[in-house]
């Protein structure tokens, strides 16, 4: 996986008037790549019924989190997100874990949560492109959570429906009207959940955003605080 936020590549982003960082930037293009496979997804109804699931097997990285957290406060730092990194055998450059750190260090308190660490995993998973990683994954059990991942990835190819790397106001619409057609409500429930992704209010949805959204949809924030018998239960096998 080394250098994967750092190589320069060729195609301009369609949204190239849009100010982004280094790792906005790789993550558009990552997307980009993606999107030429398309969606397996075909309603937004079929998406919500994954809810459940995902929620679950999200819920299962606590395990690979508190492994992570190794002074137990709660939140994973800069040092042990590098620890993590070594650990996992994943060979980003400081600055890269860095430009990760502060990308999904949402409320700035140089700590990286729970639901912040599922979205770090997930922009990790889209952005991994090195063969020699994967033994490591599978001893750390990230295989086992590529399906979610991948589900998430889909999800947001669904939503982009002119596959910029980008989902706006008029594609969140079509997807939900594709959804409940003839429900006078579709618009304005389009709009809510676009608002929810929406975070800088910029009138795009990048796929960072879309992600720390879903963790909300699916509940993964509500019961963040819950200790002992359920983690004990979430060993990935």
């Amino acid at each position: 996986m080394g250098g994967v936020l750092g190589k320069n590549e060729s195609p301009s982003s369609p949204k190239a008037s849009v100010p982004e960082t280094k790792l906005e930037a790789k993550i558009t293009e990552a997307m980009l790549r993606r999107e030429t496979e398309g969606s397996s997804i075909r309603s937004f109804d079929s998406l919500v019924l994954k809810f459940p699931k995902i929620d679950e097997n999200l819920r299962k990285c606590k395990v690979i989190f508190q492994e992570f957290d190794e002074d137990s406060n709660g939140a994973i730092d800069p040092q042990e997100l590098k620890h993590a990194f070594n650990k996992l055998e994943i060979n980003f450059t400081d600055e890269e874990i860095s430009d990760l750190f502060e990308a999904c260090d949402i409320n700035e308190d140089m700590g990286i949560e729970f639901s912040e660490f599922i979205v770090l995993l997930c922009l990790v998973y889209l952005l991994k492109d090195d063969p020699s990683a994967l033994h490591a994954k599978s001893r750390m059990g990230l295989p086992n959570l590529e399906v979610t991942f991948e589900t998430l990835v889909d999800a947001f190819v669904f939503l982009d429906k002119n596959k910029d790397g980008y989902v706006s106001r008029n594609e969140m619409v079509q997807a939900i009207n594709e959804t409940i057609s003839g429900e006078r409500s579709s618009g304005r429930i389009a709009m809510r959940r676009f608002e929810e992704m929406d975070w800088d209010k910029n009138g795009m949805v990048n796929f960072k955003e879309f992600l720390f959204a879903f963790t909300h949809w699916v509940g993964i924030e509500d019961n963040e605080d819950e200790e002992g018998e359920e983690s004990a239960c979430a060993h990935l096998d």
